[in-house]
């Protein structure tokens, strides 16, 4: 049996890789690219940068504060500042969970690509190559076998537990100060080939050439939709992570630091992967603006194209995107377990727990759910719709990312800034003077409300292709 404490970061290095890794998931390495693409490239970066700064960087030291201030997950997190507020910690709790049903199975299909591009390495039948199928047949073969996804997505699910069950410092954090860094140097790695591709530099030219051509007429609606859409959801804003990682946090950490560090951490990594995979997309000829095939079939047709190197190259961006996924999906995992282990210690009469037992069944519950998701085959076999939509991936995706998550981080700003205001500034300035305390209220107050209502509307229009925006 652990003791009462929960744990604790060793370092702030550590926690920074862990709150980045948390961060940093396939919204970086596969939405950021498609929705860049579909949004006209540098006009999407720039309104993106902008949400980062106003208010990315506001929910982060928001959410930071109210978990070290509580020391507890997001559940027992939200009823210590009130017990009227307890719903939205359960928001927190439950949107991971949900998200974890779909997000485990893509983990799985990232393992499955890299199974494939390491078995062309060695020309082996089980590769891609050997399979004689085109890269869009491929994938569809894939996801719609029931027992193969079935079977990656629960390997996917006990790596993450894997880690999560080992403890705060000596399991996510140990595991994050390797995993990160070498994310950003394999990320540099296929940069380096993917820009000198020929034809590259068209791909290099959309990202980063000004062009505000989509700004024209209602346009603008639509990429400030969709960028404030991606900021929120890459930064893992909304859905208890900043606050479970935030209890663990030590009480002499500067929050201002470190809620400046992670989202422009994974700012540069979101645009590392747009120079890492638009390039390579223009040199092959392809569609920017493909959508999530974009991963899965756009950038294997890219490395079927690249001769003998282009196996070697797949396994590596695949592996990228492995780390990337699991990194986010332990976050997402630990955030259900903290609120578990909350709930044993408030019931237990020696305050003591088992997070290698509590571990085990969340991840269980998580596989349960991520199996249900993983037999309905992208919609490729016909089961009822729920919600409706056309997936059970995006009926899970609404609930959580679409509804509780805006909800979450719109009412956490309404009372951080509205109803408790100096809750946030007297929690930072345990460390010192908040020298930007006028541009938090002042973005706390009157930027994220509305913004977050925008992303609300923008995610019920696009589950429900309401037109509104159009």
């Amino acid at each position: 049996m652990e003791q009462h404490k929960k744990g604790q970061w060793g370092n702030q290095f550590g926690f920074l890789m862990a709150a980045v890794g948390s961060a940093v998931g396939l919204g970086n390495l596969w939405g950021f690219p498609y929705k860049m693409g579909k949004n006209g490239g540098f006009a999407f970066l720039f309104i993106y940068i902008l949400l980062v700064v106003f208010v990315g960087i506001i929910i982060t030291i928001t959410e930071l504060s109210i978990g070290r201030k509580t020391g507890k997950g997001v559940v027992g997190a939200y009823r210590d500042l009130g017990k009227k507020y307890a719903p939205i910690g359960w928001f927190g709790v439950i949107s991971p969970f949900l998200i974890m049903s779909f997000y485990t199975m893509l983990g799985g299909y990232t393992l499955k690509y890299m199974v494939a591009n390491l078995g062309d390495i060695f020309g082996a039948s089980w590769g891609y190559q050997g399979s004689g199928m085109a890269t869009g047949d491929y994938f569809q073969s894939f996801y719609s076998d029931q027992l193969q996804t079935c079977i990656y997505t629960a390997v996917f699910v006990v790596l993450t537990a894997a880690v999560v069950r080992g403890g705060v410092s000596q399991g996510i954090e140990k595991f994050s100060k390797v995993a990160m860094p070498a994310l950003f140097f394999m990320l540099l790695a296929v940069i380096v080939r993917s820009v000198t591709l020929p034809g590259a530099g068209e791909g290099l030219r959309f990202v980063f050439e000004p062009n505000f051509e989509v700004f024209k007429g209602s346009g603008w609606v639509n990429v400030f939709a969709a960028a404030g859409g991606q900021a929120f959801f890459s930064l893992s804003l909304g859905m208890g992570i900043m606050v479970t990682y935030g209890s663990y946090l030590k009480k002499d950490e500067d929050l201002k630091v470190n809620s400046i560090v992670i989202p422009v951490a994974d700012t540069i990594i979101a645009v590392l992967a747009g120079v890492a995979i638009m390039p390579a997309v223009f040199a092959a000829g392809l569609e920017p603006t493909a959508g999530p095939g974009l991963l899965f079939v756009t950038l294997q047709t890219v490395f079927a194209s690249m001769g003998a190197g282009g196996p070697i190259f797949g396994f590596l961006m695949y592996f990228l995107v492995f780390i990337a996924a699991i990194t986010s999906s332990i976050s997402l995992l630990e955030t259900v377990v903290s609120v578990v282990v909350d709930l044993k210690l408030e019931r237990s009469e020696t305050k003591s727990f088992d997070k290698k037992k509590i571990t085990f069944w969340c991840a269980a519950a998580v596989l349960a759910e991520a199996i249900f998701v993983s037999l309905d085959g992208l919609g490729s076999h016909g089961f009822p719709q729920i919600l409706g939509q056309s997936t059970w991936l995006d009926s899970m995706d609404l609930v959580s990312e679409g509804v509780l998550m805006p909800l979450s981080a719109l009412f956490t700003a309404i009372i951080c800034g509205w109803i408790m205001p100096r809750f946030v500034p007297d929690e930072v300035e345990r460390n010192g003077k908040f020298t930007w305390e006028k541009f938090y209220m002042f973005c706390i107050k009157f930027v994220v409300p509305p913004v977050m209502v925008l992303v609300l509307v923008g995610q019920i229009d696009t589950f429900f292709s309401l037109g509104i925006f159009s």
